[in-house]
């Protein structure tokens, strides 16, 4: 292949080289005119006019400039993480050594669901302050109840009975201040209505419960460790149905990406993308890359993303717009760099244009400027031509 596309080359150039068309006779007005104007290809603009012979064009492929609606894409990178949303850390409201851990990382749990139990006098003291108030809850609604009884058969004064249910009132108050208590240590009303029924020694217990549905994705204690109220956290739980992907967008795709745009996530791991949704973009620029932060939400199946994986980004805007678009293999660049094509401007004519790129998508690009519809550009074979016209020069 190689050695077919050196021969091109060559032929090319030798054509070029070897015998110059006759020239025209220069006495003729026409030639004069000719000559005191410069070449000019179909779109009217200044250009170098070099023709390819008829063996050669067999080598080159042409295709037309085309109008197209175009969807911007940004391709950029990410790394996987647990979705905040539903994710949280299980932390104990007593302080206390674990007895018990019965849950462990990897382990699926539905809210309410214990993890671990903690030896705590705190539940100690709030048990024994939930039967004394139910104790005296329940003498103060018996003689309530007696006290009535005797008013009705008037051996009791209105005073004696007022004074009866304002006792009654204030036990009925300290019996759900105890209540209240118990359930924010975590204690269930069952477990409340079982201890009602106990007469035995106080339950030194308690038991920590799953926050929320989920997948127990770190477990930062150990048995026997002491544990803090309200400081130590003891189970990272997630819902890893869905996760978050932490992009980069750069300056000059901000504009393109809005709230809501599709996104294709690819990992080198998996041969199938994943799908999500963007839902936020940051508000400041970080100064040491460049970049801004964009968020995805994605969803997970089977938990085939992990944390902090890293993936290749696929953003897809919404908006569509007209476009001219040529294939990417027609476009080659200067000494500076600037990009350009090759235009037919006859049956075996060319002409060298300069061209403004946009986007690119796939094999086709974005031309902003330099092109028409329906003009026809090397798309295949445009090296050689440069490399004759260069020649030829």
């Amino acid at each position: 292949m190689r050695g077919s596309l050196l021969a091109v080359a060559v032929a090319i150039v030798s054509s070029a080289c070897s015998s110059p068309p006759p020239a025209a006779s220069t006495d003729s007005p026409a030639a004069k005119a000719a000559a005191a104007a410069p070449a000019r290809d179909v779109a009217g603009s200044r250009a170098t006019l070099f023709s390819v012979s008829p063996e050669q064009l067999s080598h080159l492929q042409v295709a037309p400039v085309a109008r197209t609606t175009w969807t911007t894409i940004v391709r950029t990178t990410g790394t996987v993480d647990w979705d905040n949303e539903h994710t949280t850390q299980a932390i104990t409201q007593v302080s206390g050594p674990i007895v018990r851990i019965v849950a462990d990382a990897g382990a699926h749990v539905k809210a309410g669901d214990p993890l671990l139990y903690v030896a705590s006098p705190d539940v100690t003291n709030a048990l024994a302050a939930y039967r004394k108030a139910k104790n005296r809850y329940d003498l103060a609604d018996r003689s309530l109840a007696r006290n009535r009884d005797l008013l009705a058969h008037k051996a009791l004064s209105q005073r004696d009975l007022e004074s009866a249910e304002a006792d009654f009132n204030d036990a009925a108050t300290d019996l759900q201040a105890a209540q209240q208590a118990l359930r924010v240590y975590g204690v269930t009303q069952a477990e409340i209505t079982d201890d009602e029924r106990q007469t035995g020694a106080l339950r030194a217990e308690l038991v920590m419960r799953a926050p929320l549905t989920g997948t127990v994705v770190q477990r930062l204690v150990l048995p026997g460790q002491v544990i803090q109220a309200g400081a130590t956290a003891a189970f990272v739980i997630s819902n890893t149905s869905t996760v978050w992907v932490q992009g980069h967008l750069y300056d000059k795709d901000l504009g393109a990406i809005r709230v809501g745009d599709t996104v294709d996530i690819r990992s080198a791991s998996y041969p199938d993308p994943f799908h999500g949704v963007v839902t936020y973009i940051g508000d400041m620029i970080d100064p040491a890359t460049r970049t801004t932060p964009v968020r995805i939400v994605t969803d997970n199946p089977h938990g085939l993303l992990k944390k902090d994986l890293f993936v290749d980004v696929v953003i897809h805007d919404r908006a569509t717009r007209d476009a001219l678009v040529v294939p990417t293999a027609a476009v080659l660049y200067d000494e500076q760099n600037f990009p350009f094509v090759y235009v037919r401007a006859g049956q075996d004519q060319f002409a060298e244009r300069k061209i403004s790129l946009g986007a690119q998508r796939d094999d086709t690009t974005e031309v902003t400027s330099g092109l028409k519809a329906g003009e026809a550009v090397v798309s295949q074979g445009s090296v050689f031509l440069q490399f004759a016209n260069t020649y030829q020069q």
